[in-house]
């Protein structure tokens, strides 16, 4: 078995899981908290926690071990342009990533809370929704410009100027 061609498969896999499943859950999430609809918002935040969990969180890991494997497989140097600048990007995205879990944990919380006992969703449970589609734009495209980077292998100055 060729131990580069089953890193980059997991590699390939865990990048779909880590993208796909960010754009899914957040899709759901922003249309189902514009829906006006209480129990779904509340069941929906539940599941964007869990996928996160179950889904994410693993990919998260994945991705660097595999690159930075395959890398080495490859004789390609860590400071290697493209890969430098996939780095930084790749750490651009876990930085704001790490606050949307925070967010999206308070916001389950709350819409739990507020479907079981009636009423409406406070205000910080909107401001919430605000920064958490905030840092999910951001963090979205740089994991797009992570893959155009993986792709093209552009020859470019590295981020911190080595």
């Amino acid at each position: 078995m060729n131990t580069f061609l089953l890193l980059k498969t997991l590699h390939i896999v865990s990048s779909v899981l880590l993208v796909g499943t960010g754009l899914g859950t957040a899709f759901f999430m922003f249309f189902t908290n514009r829906s006006g609809n209480l129990a779904a918002q509340a069941v929906v935040s539940r599941l964007v926690v869990r996928a996160d969990l179950w889904f994410t969180t693993p990919a998260v890991i994945v991705q660097p071990v595999t690159g930075i494997a395959m890398a080495h497989l490859a004789g390609w140097p860590l400071n290697t342009p493209w890969i430098g600048w996939s780095l930084a990007l790749y750490a651009l995205t876990g930085a704001l990533w790490l606050p949307v879990v925070w967010l999206q944990l308070q916001m389950a919380r709350m819409a739990a809370h507020t479907a079981g006992s009636g009423g409406e969703l406070p205000e910080r449970y909107w401001r919430f929704a605000r920064w958490w589609e905030s840092l999910g734009y951001p963090a979205f495209v740089a994991m797009l410009a992570v893959f155009a980077l993986m792709v093209m292998k552009p020859d470019l100055p590295v981020p911190w100027g080595g």
